[in-house]
């Protein structure tokens, strides 16, 4: 007896569904695994436009992987250098820090309440616990760190990676039947993804030295950590800048008081605004951009999935995710639904009315 096509029709969408939480479940079980894993794919995809460039130079091919590989590693040495005693300073001085922040927080409701607002019933001090957010901070930088910890896994993976670059594209062409289109689709496809990861990382590591920078001369304590948190965080539109700037806002507070902690929260509004509203439009275009609901939707997700590095790596994922979807006509339905514009009648992108956010 054959199955009518509305039957077949639902069958295939639930063998979709359960096939899509067994595969999150792997995931999520074999994070540890997983998470190396991505940081060394995207590393290589960041890392392989000077390598091809050098190639195109005619230097080897080994001796080009070797200039990337040292570069890698002495960025990472630097970093690890400067802000290692950055992390373990701040972590021993949380308890100062959530000490001082929970008297002048005290102190601020002292003081509405003797305004006339009465703020007893309603438990604020364990609702908004400033000490918490700087918790979260060293708990956050714990976690990466426990990533880094794989770091001699990462590089390996990354050389390997590197080294089957040239090799991948003879081999796929022996697999697919219509090998031109094929390859012309993955080309696509991955010139985007390296495209969108090359811009988002210049953008970010531009962000992050200015943050320090600014941090640095109003003498806030530990800019180099902040700096690097808004590197991170950068690549989280708009909640990352936020969160990023939560803690050193926090920590001007502790240190100066009111006056330099508006000063800081004014200098990371400004810096977001130009590089984020000016600067990355231009370069990134509108093309790649995601609705607010599905990236605040993506941060909870690969966060859940992936842990801290998940939550960083959340819109990229989604994004590849995104191109993938729009290189198909049958799926392109579902990448216009995870952006943040729609197709007009004549097949142009144009703003959507309802709110949403570029992917930077």
């Amino acid at each position: 007896m054959e199955k009518s096509p509305d039957r077949l029709r639902t069958s295939q969408i639930l063998f979709t569904l359960a096939s899509f939480v067994v595969v999150v479940a792997g995931l999520r079980a074999a994070s540890q695994i997983v998470v190396p894993f991505l940081l060394a794919t995207f590393i290589s995809i960041t890392c392989s436009a000077p390598l091809f460039w050098m190639r195109g130079k005619g230097i080897p091919a080994w001796l080009a992987i070797l200039v990337v590989m040292v570069g890698i590693i002495l960025i990472g040495f630097i970093i690890t250098s400067l802000l290692g005693n950055s992390i373990d300073d701040f972590s021993k001085n949380i308890p100062r820090y959530g000490a001082v922040l929970n008297g002048q927080y005290r102190n601020l409701l002292f003081w509405v309440e003797e305004k006339g607002v009465d703020v007893s019933n309603l438990e604020l001090v364990e609702i908004f616990n400033p000490q918490k957010a700087m918790q979260l901070v060293a708990k956050f930088f714990n976690s990466l760190g426990e990533v880094l910890t794989n770091g001699f896994l990462i590089i390996i993976t990354v050389i390997f990676m590197l080294l089957e670059a040239s090799s991948i594209p003879a081999k796929l062409h022996s697999i697919f039947r219509n090998p031109d289109d094929s390859l012309a689709q993955i080309e696509r496809i991955t010139a985007n993804v390296k495209n969108y990861l090359a811009i988002k990382t210049i953008i970010s590591l531009i962000t992050g030295v200015l943050v320090a920078f600014v941090l640095w001369l109003m003498k806030v304590d530990f800019p180099l950590l902040w700096g690097l948190l808004a590197f991170l965080l950068n690549y989280v539109p708009n909640i990352g800048s936020i969160i990023a700037a939560v803690p050193a806002i926090l920590q001007a507070l502790i240190q100066h008081g009111l006056g330099r902690a508006a000063g800081v929260a004014f200098f990371f509004l400004l810096i977001n605004l130009v590089m984020g509203n000016a600067v990355e439009p231009k370069f990134m275009g509108k093309g790649l951009g995601l609705s607010t609901l599905v990236v605040f939707l993506s941060l909870i997700f690969w966060g859940w999935v992936l842990g801290p590095v998940g939550m960083l790596l959340s819109v990229v994922l989604t994004v590849t995710v995104k191109i993938v979807l729009e290189s198909r006509e049958d799926t392109r339905w579902a990448a216009v639904l995870l952006g943040s514009h729609v197709p007009s009648v004549s097949g142009e992108v144009t703003p959507d009315d309802s709110p949403g956010t570029d992917a930077r």
